[in-house]
């Protein structure tokens, strides 16, 4: 296998640089650049051309396989972080013939051909990179740290244990079993139905805290949508003026509140129109209405909107500017109301994600439908007697491998190149 380096620190100016080399090689071209390794894994060290010009003073760290990120030898020289060090350093390294430059992800891809991470915690570590939120933040650590692997593994074990049972029953047909494994068999695809049952149910919310909840204000023209997302966003996200039907299509707003991303939605007022581009952007509102998290209406208690309030939607009188004395008013002007609607917000979207699993992504709800599936069929076919059991354990067996799906065992070649190349050069 090459060995190869990347810049594993941000791209630009920083106080420090981390370089990254990896691979069979990196100790011999470290000691080259280094003069000479530091005894104990760390020390201080002029870097220098081959020529012998000195190129930099850095903490070189290095990592004996496997006990290393990628699971190879690895160097890590830590240098200021000024382009002009960078730039001459990575030209100095390509100067070596041993080394050739990562690709995106390559040292991730390693980690995960060597046994140092899973799938999940592959695709952890690009959710825990991109996190912008506290929630996202402890999502990510929790899978990459091998909750969702852990789960997964015994989930596995309990399958491969009723299996055996089954099949040592199959085995014995012609002869008197001395033990009756059913019950046991039935204990264990009960736990593991139930495990998966619970994961599979928080699946979507783990996936809103990974990708953002959306909240839709929503309201008929002129109801002050726009000057309210204004005041929350902090901004003028949205053009605001006294004319109805300012706004024509929907305007997004990323935020963090209570540690949860959020992008609130300011659509176009509800209202019967001839305007052919209104019309469409009234259309789009009821969509992302129907389709988001939770609604915030601005409207009159008698006002029709003709959009059914869900469980966690709020409504709030508008303009409260001008009726400050209106019950549950509000104003993107004044502020009044601001607050109740961001704590109101706040407290439904916590409750929400309470309930969110290890699971985030499309694949593995995919991957755990795919055997809960395969387990229903095995419970059903154990409980109709031994001269089925051959079904079921195949039926567990299809349950086993897509677990092994889940952590990347088998059948995933195909999604690698996907899931890397939302990686850096230096991950």
């Amino acid at each position: 296998m090459d060995t190869i380096f990347a810049l594993a620190s941000a791209q630009g100016k920083a106080g420090v640089a981390v370089i990254r080399i990896s691979g069979p090689d990196a100790f011999v071209v470290g000691a080259k650049i280094c003069s000479s390794l530091p005894a104990g894994g760390k020390g201080l060290r002029n870097l220098k051309t081959q020529a012998g010009e000195l190129l930099d003073q850095a903490l070189v760290l290095t990592f004996s396989n496997p006990g290393s990120f990628t699971g190879e030898d690895v160097v890590e020289l830590q240098t200021h972080g000024s382009v002009a060090v960078i730039s001459a350093l990575m030209a100095e390294l390509e100067t070596y013939s041993e080394l050739r430059v990562a690709e995106p992800g390559e040292f991730t891809r390693r980690a995960l051909e060597n046994g140092q991470l899973d799938l999940t915690q592959v695709e952890a570590l690009a959710d825990l990179i991109e996190s912008e939120t506290e929630a996202q933040r402890k999502q990510a650590q929790a899978v990459l740290a091998g909750g969702l692997s852990t789960l997964a593994e015994a989930w596995r074990s309990k399958l491969i244990r009723a299996a055996s049972l089954i099949e040592v029953t199959i085995d014995f047909a012609d002869e008197e079993v001395p033990v009756d494994v059913t019950p046991e068999v039935i204990t264990l695809l009960a736990s593991v139905h139930e495990g998966l049952e619970k994961e599979v149910a928080g699946v979507q919310i783990a996936e809103r805290i990974r990708d953002g909840f959306e909240v839709a204000i929503i309201g008929a023209p002129n109801v002050g949508k726009s000057t309210l997302l204004n005041a929350l966003a902090g901004r003028e996200a949205a053009i605001t003026s006294e004319f109805a039907g300012t706004t024509r299509d929907v305007i997004e707003v990323r935020m963090d509140l209570a540690g949860l991303p959020v992008t609130l939605l300011d659509t176009a007022g509800l209202r019967e129109t001839d305007d052919h581009v209104e019309g469409i952007g009234i259309q789009r509102a009821r969509q992302r209405a129907e389709a988001a998290d939770m609604r915030v209406f601005i409207a009159e208690s008698d006002d029709d909107l003709d959009i059914e309030k869900r469980d966690g939607d709020i409504r709030f009188s508008p303009k409260a500017d001008i009726n400050p004395d209106a019950k549950d008013a509000i104003s993107g002007k004044t502020g009044q109301g601001v607050e109740q609607l961001v704590q109101h917000v706040s407290s439904v979207l916590v409750e929400k994600s309470s309930h969110a699993g290890l699971a985030s992504r499309q694949r593995h709800r995919l991957s755990l439908q795919a055997a809960l599936q395969s387990l229903h069929s095995a419970q059903d076919v154990v409980q109709r007697g031994p001269e089925f059991y051959d079904i079921a354990a195949e039926d567990m067996r299809s349950a086993i491998r897509h677990l092994e799906m889940l952590v990347g065992r088998i059948g995933v070649e195909n999604l690698l190149d996907e899931i890397f190349s939302s990686f850096c050069l230096g991950k």
